[in-house]
């Protein structure tokens, strides 16, 4: 760590001082001799950071891109990687070092910092393109700055968010399993919890699983605009927590009427609890707005499909500045 933050003052700190400044002046530090090679390997090193921590931003924005969360982990990482062996290539070759028996004292006189100074400029003598360096070095920590700041960015109007607000549903998509089974009405059981997805769909989308559970009739309070979302009793939900964007993966069925009245769907993260009788409306917990609906019908074959799409964005609460209705694909 101490020749790491002696490097990174050379880089930043160093400078060529007037040798009438220095002229006299017994030496502190041994000279050395430049090393082209090293000061190249350390260039191309930063080099190689500017164009990891460049390809961040990029691969968040392009959603074309295949597997995004492992080439951003692959991209921030090898960023902080190349900055990380750039460093220790100019601290191993590049700085000449001194052992000594006691650390340096605080330096509290103008003679003291002098000395410190004068200690830094003559472990840098080795360096022979400065500016290089602290341009290289500048530019690898600025990409690392913007690959650092780039999610913060796409909460504004920098990125293209449209695709936070697609779904796979539309009217005629059917109902799922993990397996690709088709779910039918008549299997559908109460006091039971299901997951489901769109079949034919992309199942990493944000808005593509469900929760999907059967209610008695006289359990159902929706809106009157709701009244034909549930045929059956049947009632599906986006299974993405409107807290934190976590699953919902618990189904409560009442055991004690007294404190348990009716079911509800739980996120066992932060254990945000929601109705499913009453258009998802949250009961207990941190969330901040209800579970999406999802429109269901029985088709002619019996089996369950959107009858359309959510009523509201799917997604954590905290969207909320930039909430819009879901859209078809």
């Amino acid at each position: 760590m101490k020749r790491w933050l002696a490097a990174l003052a050379v880089v930043v700190l160093g400078r060529r001082r007037r040798r009438a400044r220095i002229g006299g002046r017994k030496r502190i530090v041994q000279p050395g001799f430049p090393d082209r090679r090293g000061e190249s390997l350390a260039v191309v090193l930063f080099l190689c950071a500017v164009a990891c921590g460049a390809a961040f931003p990029v691969v968040y924005a392009v959603n074309a891109i295949p597997r995004q969360t492992q080439f951003l982990g692959l991209s921030l990482g090898l960023c902080f990687g190349f900055i990380a062996a750039a460093c220790i290539v100019i601290s191993k070759r590049l700085v000449v070092s001194e052992e000594l028996d006691e650390e340096y004292g605080v330096p509290e006189h103008p003679e003291e910092q002098e000395r410190l100074e004068q200690i830094v400029e003559e472990s840098g003598e080795r360096i022979t393109r400065k500016r290089l360096f602290v341009v290289a070095g500048g530019a690898a920590g600025t990409a690392l700055g913007i690959a650092l700041v780039t999610p913060a960015a796409s909460l504004g109007p920098v990125f293209d968010v449209e695709p936070f607000y697609e779904t796979p549903w539309r009217r005629g998509v059917r109902l799922v399993d993990e397996l690709g089974h088709v779910f039918h009405a008549r299997d559908v059981e109460e006091d039971t919890f299901y997951t489901a997805f769109p079949q034919h769909a992309d199942r990493e989308q944000m808005g593509a699983p469900l929760v999907v559970v059967r209610l008695k009739p006289a359990q159902l309070q929706l809106p009157a605009d709701r009244r034909g979302w549930a045929p059956g009793g049947i009632v599906a939900y986006s299974k993405i927590c409107t807290h934190a964007g976590c699953a919902i993966n618990l189904y409560r069925k009442p055991t004690f009427a007294a404190v348990e009245p009716r079911p509800a769907l739980v996120c066992p993260c932060h254990y945000s609890t929601f109705d499913p009788g009453r258009a998802g409306k949250v009961l207990f917990g941190p969330a901040g707005r209800p579970l999406p609906q999802l429109p269901l019908l029985v088709d002619a074959s019996g089996a369950l499909a959107a009858a359309g799409n959510f009523s509201g964005a799917v997604g954590p609460a905290w969207w909320g500045v930039r909430n819009r209705k879901p859209k078809s694909p």
